[in-house]
């Protein structure tokens, strides 16, 4: 069963350096993938540059596409292959998000603070922050993000060595006499292999739906 990784930033160098799969999985790049090649999972880390031909190569092979970018045209898409996107793929941080998704409406009303951390370089939407801030009820203008190196060391506590790759949330929820406080942090050279890695052991002995999936429904399924 081959899976096969598009890209060539961080995400996908991770991915195709320390995704762990099981024995009848082979992994290779989707650069180096040869004609003829029937790949079962094609897993996009990618900028978009690639999607098209992806899309082509699911759609004639039936392959399932795990899309990892936030933001994707392919969220309001109609495929004839299974698509799931998974913006963010550590699954402990989805079984929160799915918490917090099912129990928001509680905390709404209240004082809310959502800040969030993530590396300089990070130019794209903090998808994670914002599935965060729809589940509180916070408008999107809410969400502080910072991306300066010192003030995160300083304020978030990010040690030096994980400036350049990390994602921290910070939720602050409060009625003026007990407050809660609540944080993720997600750090490490490859924080997200582990994830995607839980997710194709998941998917191997499943068979979805040729539409658009959302990981949050697998977790919620009792897959992850």
């Amino acid at each position: 069963m081959l899976v096969t990784v598009v890209g060539s930033g961080k995400l996908a160098t991770e991915l195709l350096e320390h995704l762990e799969l099981p024995e009848d999985m082979k992994l290779q790049a989707w650069s180096d993938l040869g004609p003829g090649a029937d790949a079962a999972f094609v897993v996009h880390a990618g900028s978009g540059r690639e999607l098209e031909p992806v899309i082509a190569y699911c759609e004639c092979s039936g392959a399932t596409l795990l899309e990892l970018a936030t933001g994707s045209v392919l969220e309001n898409a109609c495929p004839a292959f299974p698509v799931v996107l998974c913006p963010n793929t550590n699954i402990l941080m989805l079984k929160f998000m799915s918490l917090l998704a099912s129990s928001g409406p509680l905390l709404r009303g209240y004082h809310i603070r959502l800040e969030e951390s993530h590396q300089h370089g990070k130019t794209s939407a903090p998808g994670t922050a914002l599935a965060l801030a729809e589940s509180l009820g916070l408008r999107q203008e809410a969400i502080v993000s910072e991306r300066d190196p010192s003030r995160q060391m300083e304020v978030f506590g990010v040690p030096d060595e994980h400036l350049a790759r990390h994602a921290v949330h910070r939720i602050r929820i409060s009625d003026g006499v007990c407050t809660l406080n609540l944080e993720s942090r997600v750090m490490g050279a490859a924080p997200y292999a582990c994830g995607v890695g839980q997710l194709l052991r998941a998917l191997r002995t499943r068979t979805l739906a040729r539409r658009v999936h959302r990981v949050e429904e697998l977790v919620s399924a009792g897959w992850l």
